[in-house]
């Protein structure tokens, strides 16, 4: 197993920022302000949260970190799907999002199991 020397490194917080970078780009024009501050706050939570985690140098609060992250996964794909019921995005951009939030959130139960 290689060892992980940056959080730049780990593939979850890369599938958290190509995420948030997404959401973004597909809010960006949207004027419900509340809704697109809260689903991009929680898609940054994801990839910030590993980075902090990983900084922090202890692997308990790492885990910790970890598991906040996951759980803003979660978020952002809950409020996926208010933004299809709303028409705020298609259902093409839902299931690109919707994946990778799915994916980021796989990989990092496996870290936290690891762990």
């Amino acid at each position: 197993m290689t060892k992980i020397e940056k959080f730049e490194d780990i593939i979850a917080w890369q599938k958290a920022k190509e995420m948030t970078s997404m959401l973004y780009k597909a809010f960006h024009n949207n004027k419900d302000f509340g809704f697109r501050d809260q689903i991009q706050r929680a898609s940054v939570s994801v990839m910030n949260n590993i980075a902090e985690g990983f900084e922090r140098n202890g692997k308990i609060e790492f885990k910790r970190f970890l598991i906040i992250s996951k759980a803003s996964c979660g978020e952002v794909r809950s409020m996926l799907y208010l933004a299809l019921e709303f028409r705020y995005i298609s259902q093409t951009e839902f299931d690109t999002l919707y994946t990778l939030s799915t994916e980021t959130s796989k990989i990092l139960s496996s870290f936290i199991t690891k762990m």
